[in-house]
């Protein structure tokens, strides 16, 4: 694949991987991308994961002929990055492996021949000169581990951007770049929300083309909008007036209420309502939703006088990625004592500029009366709080 007239695909796309760091549905497979430049010196940008290391070595020497590369460029040191470093440096003996800092600390954990001496060390701005290509390095730490780097060629004004704007899926999935770009961001990157703000602030005033992620889609068009969504998720401002529900319910009762809040919602003209069986779709899925509106409900039975498994397993992925800046409403289900609602509440009472929404409704295994009454209201101040029109 041409980048640019001198700039490459190398990378290889693997469809057999079910599970992304063993835990994230990926249906359309991950693509690992790899780039070489050529110039006056070679560099190759990055490496892959073992299970395409062979391929990906092919993928070079079918571009690179009988040509030497003289630079390795190690933006990110994550196993499936780094796997082909050593048997790239042994195919190219006299091949600098160029990193930042931190890279080289770490270097010696991901490869077990001793490569040190061929290291070439990179600070924030400095500038490797490959004749007509000038590689600017700007360091991008816990974006999302710590020694990451991205790399900016001036001449043709290409951005490398390690793991940042990559996305699940192969290269040619034929999907949605926002759906995945999204669940990827959120689950891989979206803690350091902080760092992320400062990576794109050091690249703002940069004429950028073209961005090379290390997974998915290589973004030529519209870069506004790509840089827009980064900067919408790492600011934790949702992307859109809307109310995920997510809910567990073991015999049915939980989620016939879930259906009459639902009911209600409309009513208030909340149109914008995604429902989710915390059972039944995936759970990266569900996180990357919660992020995506302003609001959130948790319908939750008590389970052996605590919280469901599965609702506290999301609750807890949400804390973990930082969610943060948007308003929650809570259902509790018991049948002798509903201990659901405080168990949610005290997991996210640490968590940052989370309003609770009153009331807090409990249901004692099916709805009553008295519980309509109060779900009628927590509908009128959810579709309140975003601005839809109250009609109960």
């Amino acid at each position: 694949m041409i980048i640019t007239n001198q700039i490459e695909y190398v990378g290889v796309s693997d469809k057999t991987l079910d599970l992304f760091e063993s835990q994230y549905k990926i249906p359309n497979g991950i693509s690992y991308n790899s780039y070489i430049i050529q110039d006056e010196k070679i560099a190759i940008m990055d490496t892959v994961d073992k299970r395409v290391v062979n391929e990906w070595i092919q993928n070079i020497e079918q571009t690179l002929k009988q040509k030497q590369a003289s630079y390795l460029v190690v933006s990110h040191l994550e196993p499936d990055h780094s796997a082909g470093i050593e048997q790239l440096a042994k195919k190219y003996p006299n091949m600098q492996i160029v990193l930042s800092p931190k890279a080289q600390n770490m270097l010696p954990q991901f490869v077990s021949s001793d490569l040190i001496n061929r290291c070439m060390i990179v600070k924030e701005g400095e500038i490797l000169d490959l004749g007509t290509h000038k590689l600017q390095f700007i360091m991008a730490p816990m974006v999302h581990w710590p020694e990451v780097m991205f790399t900016y060629e001036q001449t043709q004004k290409v951005l490398f951007s390690a793991d940042g704007f990559g996305k699940f899926g192969t290269i040619d999935a034929k999907e949605d770049w926002l759906e995945e770009a999204r669940r990827y961001y959120i689950n891989i990157v979206g803690k350091y929300g902080t760092q992320v703000q400062a990576v794109l602030k050091k690249v703002e005033n940069l004429p950028i083309e073209i961005i090379c992620p290390l997974h998915g889609t290589i973004l030529k068009e519209n870069l506004g909008y790509y840089i827009e969504k980064y900067n919408q998720w790492s600011s934790y401002i949702p992307e859109e007036t809307g109310i995920l529900i997510a809910y567990n319910s073991i015999h049915g009762n939980t989620q016939k209420a879930v259906e009459k809040l639902v009911e209600m919602l409309k009513q208030n003209q909340v149109k914008n309502i995604q429902v989710s069986d915390l059972a039944r779709k995936d759970m990266s899925q569900v996180v990357a939703d919660a992020f995506q509106y302003d609001r959130l409900i948790i319908a939750a039975p008590t389970y052996d006088a605590g919280l469901f498994p599965m609702t506290e397993d999301f609750i807890r992925h949400l804390k973990h990625k930082n969610y943060q800046n948007r308003n929650i409403g809570i259902i509790e289900n018991g049948s002798w004592a509903p201990m659901a609602a405080k168990c949610i509440q005290d997991i996210i009472k640490n968590m940052k500029n989370l309003t609770i929404c009153e009331p807090v409704i409990t249901i004692k295994t099916k709805m009553e009366e008295e519980t309509i009454e109060k779900m009628q209201e927590l509908a009128k101040t959810m579709a309140k709080i975003g601005g839809e029109k109250n009609e109960i």
